[in-house]
């Protein structure tokens, strides 16, 4: 068999040969290009989202025709926030053991993400919120719009923020502002980004009657989201500074580019697989308690939580973990067993408890 019949393992695919629903993808000039593609939903992955995201980084990364990866959300609102909390209030808070398989594909994802060996390039297009600040950290280099924020929120919907934010933030910008990032989850503008190093680069993004307008302050971002007084959000050097990123990073050796990834993500790679692997199993637990449900379902129906108020059940000596308490009842009536422990009557025959 000649060197010109042998079959190769590892050939390059075009793009469009991937039926995917909720990401895009492209690939040209050295460059695949992955897009997650939920505007609607403000770019928060589904759980088939991640499944597909982790398909286009994996075949990105086998394919010898690529060099840089760049990663962005569709639209100019939201590169990403996160996982979608309404899927999680109907499907995960109502089935706890699914939310560890869902962990699971993310996990994948996430290190599909650390492993290609090839340069990812976040481009932060609008928001990167909860899971999306995880991704953007997942990748080696991020360019950022100026109209975009950064932000936390594990802690305000009854979660945590253990899928690379709690491992990862402490490396990137130090331990107490990571604390600061996670505990208060508050929005970091772009220009703080920056100065933090959570991000590498800040583009211009807002424009007034189409001339750009350098260090936008909040008012105008929000204008200019609203399309009002002459001001609008325009990605064009957004796009200008990615593509320079990316053609920059293509003008070295693929296997020397390669192996410094591997070498600068030790840290990266410790912290993440010395924590996952417990956070998928403590979170799917956790799934089972009242804070997530509660928050969640706040999210939902746009309204606050009520820290306050599990705080005050547990200081009356009150269950906090449960609506209802402990399932420690039994009916003497029917013998029905595990009753809450608030509950004055039985579920299954209606008789009293008390």
């Amino acid at each position: 068999m000649t060197a010109a019949t042998l079959t190769r393992k590892f050939e390059s695919r075009p793009a469009d040969a991937f039926d995917f629903h909720d990401i895009l993808y492209t690939k040209a000039d050295q460059i695949a290009t992955i897009t997650i593609n939920r505007p609607k939903a403000y770019n928060a992955y589904s759980t088939e989202a991640l499944e597909e995201l982790e398909r286009a980084f994996r075949d990105a990364a086998f394919d010898d025709a690529v060099g840089v990866i760049v990663f962005t959300g569709a639209g100019d609102r939201a590169f990403c926030t996160g996982g979608d909390v309404k899927e999680y209030a109907d499907a995960y808070v109502r089935t706890p053991r699914d939310y560890w398989k869902y962990m699971a594909r993310f996990r994948a994802y996430i290190e599909s993400i650390i492993n290609t060996g090839k340069p990812v390039v976040a481009r932060l297009n609008g928001m990167a919120v909860g899971g999306g600040n995880e991704s953007q950290l997942a990748c080696d280099l991020t360019v950022m719009a100026e109209h975009a924020i950064i932000k936390q929120v594990g802690t305000h919907v009854g979660s945590v923020a253990c899928g690379g934010s709690t491992q990862w933030l402490p490396l990137v910008v130090g331990d107490k502002r990571a604390r600061e990032i996670l505990m208060l989850n508050e929005p970091i503008a772009a220009h703080d980004a920056k100065a933090w190093g959570l991000v590498n680069w800040v583009a211009p993004s807002v424009t007034k009657d189409g001339k750009w307008v350098e260090g936008a302050s909040r008012s105008e971002i929000k204008s200019a989201q609203r399309g009002k007084d002459g001001y609008a959000i325009d990605l064009t050097k957004l796009d200008e500074l990615t593509q320079d990123v990316a053609k920059r990073l293509l003008a070295s050796f693929p296997e020397c580019t390669r192996y410094t990834k591997q070498q600068t993500n030790f840290w990266k790679d410790l912290a993440w697989h010395s924590t996952a692997r417990h956070a998928q199993d403590w979170l799917s637990l956790h799934y089972t308690c009242w804070e997530p449900a509660e928050g969640m379902q706040a999210f939902v129906e746009k309204r606050a939580a009520r820290y306050d108020l599990l705080r005050e059940r547990a200081a009356q000596g009150k269950s906090s973990e449960t609506p209802w308490g402990a399932w420690v009842q039994a009916c003497q009536a029917c013998g029905a067993k595990g009753l809450p422990a608030d509950h004055g009557f039985c579920g299954a025959c209606g008789a009293s408890l008390s």
